[in-house]
C-alpha cells in the first residue's frame, strides 16, 4: 500500500506541475513552451521538487542547477528563456 501512496503522490505532484506550467501560457510571467515542459519535467522533479508548484521557484532553481540539468532541458529553457527577452514586436 506504501508504493502505491508514493505512485499516487508522484502522479499527483507531476499533475499539478504541468497544470501549473499549462496557466502560465496566458499570463506575463516565464511561460514554458510544451518542449520545454517535456523536456524539463524530469529535470524538475530530481532537482527542484521542494519549489513545485510555484513556477517562478522552479524556473529559478532550474536555472540555478543549469549545469546539472540534461543536455535536452538545458537547450530548451535557454531557448525559451531568451525568446521571453526579446521585446515582442506588437
Amino acid at each position: 500500500m506504501t508504493a502505491f501512496r508514493s505512485q499516487f503522490v508522484k502522479a499527483a505532484a507531476a499533475l499539478a506541475f504541468a497544470a501549473a506550467v499549462s496557466s502560465l501560457s496566458s499570463t506575463a510571467s516565464f511561460a514554458f513552451s510544451a518542449e520545454a515542459q517535456q523536456m524539463c519535467t524530469g529535470d524538475a522533479f530530481r532537482l527542484c521538487s521542494d519549489e513545485i508548484p510555484d513556477i517562478p521557484k522552479i524556473t529559478a532553481c532550474m536555472i540555478k542547477h543549469r549545469a546539472q540539468l540534461s543536455s535536452g532541458c538545458r537547450v530548451v529553457l535557454d531557448r525559451d528563456l531568451a525568446a521571453q527577452r526579446r521585446p515582442s514586436a506588437d
